[in-house]
């Protein structure tokens, strides 16, 4: 069974001061083994004593000349004081080696007990972010939340780590919310391409039968012309939801070419809204051109200026702002009517999602689907004063 991380770190660790400790002392038992030997002069030195003070023994001083007797004199000085110096030798050997063995055994109880520390420090230092770091991998695949709490105590590098994985993380969360709703704008796309078709075909019958009548009928009035006035009104608003549909359902397609946007607001500023609408355009010196598709965005504009313009119950006023903030174009649509609630903007590029009795909630999402086709961002928020302001970000040419 293989050991944890921090086991095995702390192994390597611990082998690192131990090795080293063990060679200490097995050189110097070598060292006292190589200069043990020399503690056996003394025993040599004893019995060249021993046989002086028997040849001294033996020999009659008295019939020695002086110089003789003064030579074995300093024989014997001699031989004494190698004794006494080698009995001192072997004295100061055997403490110098218990000493130094004791010396030695300390040090290597004092470094071993050091190098233990030392390792349970730097293997906690080691381990513990790493295995912080392993929980958070695991935490990222199962798509639960990184703790929020202190990190685990670590070198500098590990907080660079965990500060990549969080951003990791926050991007993996939104690409994945992006792209569920992306598959759901597919889901709706879908179904809308399939409602306007299936609209289409019975639409245009009824739109031939409500003709008819109205031909048949021209000089009728009453009941009859009423009728027909309605049939006419609903085909028209049901011809009007197809179209509705069905651009919902495609993606802008075809080649792109420059637009001069802030001609394309200026000119929607006159067509798209009320007379009792006033739109002010200001460029401010920002870039006039972007590479796009001319007609879809002069839809999406256009429905933006429309949904001002009713917010404020066809009467007030519009700025309009276009400038370059370094992102791209920034294009902003401000109107001054009731605005819409914080808890509500979140929904409104919703498809399907209308706060209007008559709605068919697929402008605004018409308006993101235009944008984002674009490369382009789009987000509401409050006016100053109140209102509702849009702010789409473009890139430019």
């Amino acid at each position: 069974m293989a050991l944890p991380f921090r086991q095995r770190i702390f192994l390597v660790l611990v082998a690192l001061t131990a090795v080293p400790t063990a060679l200490a002392v097995v050189g110097w038992a070598l060292a006292v083994r190589t200069v043990g030997p020399s503690a056996g002069a003394r025993v040599g030195w004893e019995e060249v004593a021993a046989s002086a003070r028997d040849m001294v023994d033996r020999i009659d001083t008295t019939r020695l000349a002086p110089r003789e007797r003064a030579a074995v004199r300093r024989l014997l000085e001699q031989v004494s004081t190698e004794v006494t110096l080698s009995r001192r030798a072997e004295t100061y050997l055997r403490y110098y080696a218990g000493a130094f063995a004791g010396v030695v055994v300390v040090l290597g109880a004092v470094v071993v007990f050091a190098g233990v520390r030392l390792a349970g420090h730097l293997s906690r230092q080691l381990s513990r972010p790493i295995d912080e770091l392993v929980g958070w991998t695991r935490l990222i695949r199962r798509r639960m939340p990184l703790p929020a709490g202190p990190p685990t105590h670590g070198a500098p590098e590990f907080e660079a780590l965990r500060q990549a994985l969080r951003e990791l993380a926050t991007a993996l969360d939104q690409a994945r919310e992006q792209e569920l709703e992306a598959e759901r704008l597919r889901a709706f796309r879908e179904v809308a391409r399939r409602v306007a078709h299936e609209i289409k075909n019975p639409l245009t019958a009824m739109r031939i039968a409500v003709d008819q009548l109205r031909r048949s009928s021209a000089q009728a009035a009453g009941p009859t012309a009423v009728a027909v006035d309605v049939l006419s009104a609903e085909t028209d608003r049901l011809d009007r939801l197809a179209k509705e549909f069905a651009e919902f359902g495609r993606l802008p397609e075809g080649p792109k070419s420059e637009v001069d946007l802030v001609d394309l607001l200026v000119d929607l500023s006159k067509s798209a809204v009320p007379p009792e609408v006033a739109v002010t355009v200001r460029a401010n010196g920002a870039p006039r051109t972007m590479l796009g598709q001319y007609d879809p965005l002069r839809r999406a504009f256009a429905n933006l200026l429309r949904n001002a313009a009713e917010a404020m119950g066809g009467r007030g006023s519009i700025d309009v702002a276009v400038a370059n903030d370094g992102r791209g174009l920034l294009v902003t649509i401000a109107d001054h009517g009731c605005g819409i609630p914080e808890e509500l903007r979140p929904r409104v590029f919703e498809p399907y999602f209308t706060t209007k009795q008559d709605g068919t909630g697929l402008g605004l999402a018409l308006v993101r689907q235009t944008i984002e086709a674009h490369q382009g961002t789009i987000h509401v928020s409050e006016t100053p004063g109140g209102g509702a302001t849009f702010s789409i970000v473009l890139a430019t040419a």
